[in-house]
Order: structure tokens, then C-alpha cells, then sequence
């Protein structure tokens, strides 16, 4: 990938995460609902309306990155506002409704993500003739990238991201209320992994290291997945998604 950056892939990045932020917290809040718990719908978060779900520091990562150039990896990566539940109010128990309730929004963004790669390979090769029709096609590749990174990144264990809720439910009280002191923290780890990192490694001259340019592998990683899925060879994805 050429070392420059690629403005209309960056709004088009932008546009793809929010949507699919926007469908992964309202999944969340869909669920809560229908385990019994009504917090969710009674704070707004039952809609599909974008301010009901922005995170301002998720949503500027998302920006960053999505200006990275070319070959820095530019991506879709961010976070929405985290979905408030009552735990005593979910239908099967505070612990397996929460995972429930958890798990859901990174599923739904894996198997939207997930179809949109493999319906590409039913786009007509002719689309790509119009600049136009073109655009279409990395919109769909762009969108599916997005969503298979929102579910992917996710699963972490770090607050905001899902994994952290899955992990606190899943460990043994005395382990959980420990595990809950990283909380504050989380938004800082994440700044770190994905930019100090970076940095450390162009000064050491060890930038060659995966820890040090995650958003490129992550996106590498992305669409082979993609490519794979769709039965497309992985430099013809890269222009589609690129273009």
C-alpha cells in the first residue's frame, strides 16, 4: 500500500464504523429488552439514532485512524457508549443475562460483517467500469471491514469494549471487584497500544514488531478474512478497499 492517505476511504471508514456502531450498541440494548430489562429503552438506547450511541473518544480514535495513510493500515476502529443495564432485571440471572446481553453486539457485528464479505463475490466485475458503481463496491468492503473490526476489537478485555463486561462476569466475585479497578484505565491502555506503541517503535527502530503497527495487521488480517470469504484473491479486495 502506497504511503499516503486516501481522503474518500477515510469519510468512507467514518461512515461504515458509525453505522456499525450505531447497529452493535442498539443491539445491545434490543436484547436487554427483550430478557426483561428495561433500562436501556428507558435511557434512549433502544433507537438507531447516532447521538444515542456516540462515545466522543471512541468516535475520534475512529477519525485517527481512518486518516492513517495507506500503509499504516487505515481502519475503522473505535468504540460507542457503553449500554447501561440492570443485571437483577435480565431473565436467566444477573451473570448469564449479562453475557447474553454482552455477547450479542459482538455477534451481530461478525455475521454483518461476515455476509457483506462473502456477498461481494456476487458484485458484477462491470461495476468496477464506472467510478461511480466502483465506489459502491468499496463502500460494501469498506462496511464489511468495519463491522468485522468493531466485533473483533471488541472482544478485549478492556473498559469500554465488551470483553471487558464478559470477563468481569465470568471471574469469581473477589477476582471481579480487582479486575474492575482497570476500569478507569481502559480508555488510556487502548490510546497506548495504538499510538505509543507506534511511536516506540520508530524510535527504537523495531517498528517491524506486529505490537507496533497493530491497525496495519489488523487490517491485513481483516481482509484475508474477506478475501477468503468471498473466494477473491487478497490483492483484488485491497482494491477494493483502497481503490
Amino acid at each position: 500500500m502506497p504511503d499516503s492517505i486516501n481522503v474518500v476511504l477515510a469519510f468512507m471508514i467514518i461512515l461504515c464504523f458509525l453505522l456499525a456502531d450505531v447497529l452493535h450498541e442498539y443491539t445491545h440494548a434490543l436484547v436487554a429488552s427483550l430478557l426483561g430489562d428495561p433500562t436501556p429503552r428507558s435511557q434512549g438506547r433502544q433507537s438507531l439514532s447516532l447521538r444515542a450511541h456516540l462515545d466522543p473518544l471512541g468516535t475520534l480514535l475512529c477519525v485517527v485512524l481512518a486518516f492513517l495513510p495507506l500503509a499504516a493500515g487505515p481502519l475503522g476502529l473505535g468504540w460507542g457508549k457503553p449500554v447501561k443495564t440492570d443485571p437483577w432485571k435480565l431473565r436467566g440471572g444477573p451473570n448469564v443475562g449479562t453475557l447474553l446481553v454482552s455477547l450479542a453486539g459482538i455477534l451481530v457485528s461478525l455475521v454483518l460483517g461476515l455476509l457483506m464479505a462473502f456477498l461481494i463475490q456476487f458484485l458484477p466485475y462491470t461495476l468496477l467500469e464506472n467510478g461511480i458503481t466502483a465506489r459502491l463496491v468499496q463502500l460494501l468492503t469498506v462496511f464489511a471491514a468495519a463491522n468485522i473490526v468493531v466485533g473483533l476489537f471488541n472482544i478485549l478485555p478492556i473498559y469500554p469494549l465488551d470483553g471487558y463486561q464478559i470477563l468481569y462476569t465470568l471471574l469469581p466475585s473477589r477476582h471481579a471487584l480487582k479486575f474492575a479497578r482497570s476500569a478507569q484505565y481502559g480508555p488510556l491502555i487502548i490510546i497506548f497500544i495504538l499510538f505509543v506503541l507506534p511511536f516506540l517503535g520508530e524510535l527504537t527502530r523495531t517498528n517491524g514488531f506486529f505490537l507496533f503497527q497493530l491497525p496495519y495487521f489488523i487490517l491485513q488480517g481483516v481482509l484475508s478474512l474477506i478475501a477468503l470469504l468471498s473466494g477473491l484473491p487478497f490483492d483484488v479486495i485491497v482494491r477494493f478497499y483502497t481503490f
